[in-house]
């Protein structure tokens, strides 16, 4: 019988996560998220989301919990299931079964735009940001603001643009400017900014597509930074990525997906980093995850 992580702190029943007929997957419930989460409000919940393409499963059944000032890592090997179920909560792919449900209202047949104005905001890796183009212009990209007879406002843009460097960014040197392209930020600086301007546009839920990939250990503090300040803003993220060393450090919870189903929901503050890397181990391995019996204070099982 497969233990679910929050069954084994907590003493409940727990739900097997065994392989059917076919050898395949059935997914563990959620975990029950720290108890500090339980205090604040829910902002995204999905609930048996399933997607196939041409007969091949995506995902399987999987269902979690978001809530405000909560990270949320979620990690797996390739073909896990990881961008397909971002895609889903963005709008670009509708589910084939399951539910969403945002800041409590469900959501039918959402779209992009829909997710963008519910706020929910995504950050890639690649394509986040136009290179070649001024700080400014990044910052209110298809959002700018206008002044009447929809002219755009560009000394606002620029001043917002100054502040938010300033405040939020914390650049001082006056070698960056609003009109400084954004070739002239470092790796960590450019996430930093895209992850600003979401924030500067007051959005609940911000999905983190891989954004260490390819950066220096001090571009990556610089980005892990930022993701921080997401939790510090009161708003929700979920950071995508293979390695679970970066995740770790800014996560509340690790989600661990597998071959299109959730494997388990682990709370950092109970896992450590070397137990989940050997879970991950034997994920990859075998295909599930058999939680080992814990010892108590007492010394009894826990």
């Amino acid at each position: 019988m497969t233990r679910h992580p929050a069954d084994a702190a907590n003493g409940t029943a727990a739900h097997a996560s065994e392989k059917g007929p076919a050898g395949e997957l059935h997914a563990l419930r959620p975990a029950t998220p720290s108890d500090s989460a339980h205090d604040r409000a829910v902002v995204l919940e999905l609930r048996h989301i399933a997607k196939s393409f041409a007969g091949i499963h995506a995902l399987r059944d999987v269902s979690l919990r978001l809530h405000a000032a909560e990270v949320i890592g979620l990690v797996g090997d390739n073909g896990a299931g990881k961008s397909t179920l971002i895609k889903i909560i963005t709008g670009y792919h509708q589910p084939d079964s399951g539910e969403i449900v945002f800041r409590g209202e469900r959501i039918h047949n959402l779209t992009v735009q829909r997710a963008r104005a519910l706020g929910i905001e995504a950050v890639y890796q690649e394509r986040a940001l136009a290179e070649q183009q001024s700080l400014w212009r990044n910052v209110f990209m298809a959002r700018p603001l206008t002044r009447f007879a929809g002219l755009l406002n560009v000394r606002a843009m620029r001043r917002t643009t100054a502040s938010l460097m300033r405040e939020s960014m914390g650049f001082t040197s006056a070698i960056l400017t609003p009109d400084t392209p954004v070739t002239g930020l470092s790796g960590g600086e450019r996430q930093g900014l895209a992850i600003i301007r979401a924030l500067h546009f007051d959005a609940d839920l911000i999905i983190l597509d891989e954004p260490t990939m390819g950066l220096s250990l001090s571009e990556t503090e610089k980005c892990l930074m930022f993701v921080r300040s997401i939790r510090d803003a009161g708003k929700s993220a979920i950071f995508i990525d293979h390695n679970i060393f970066h995740v770790y450090s800014v996560a509340d919870r690790i989600v661990l997906l597998d071959r299109g189903t959730v494997v388990g929901d682990f709370p950092t503050s109970r896992y450590s980093l070397a137990e989940l890397t050997a879970i991950m181990r034997e994920v990859a391995a075998t295909g599930r995850f058999i939680e080992p019996t814990r010892q108590s204070d007492d010394g009894g099982a826990a």
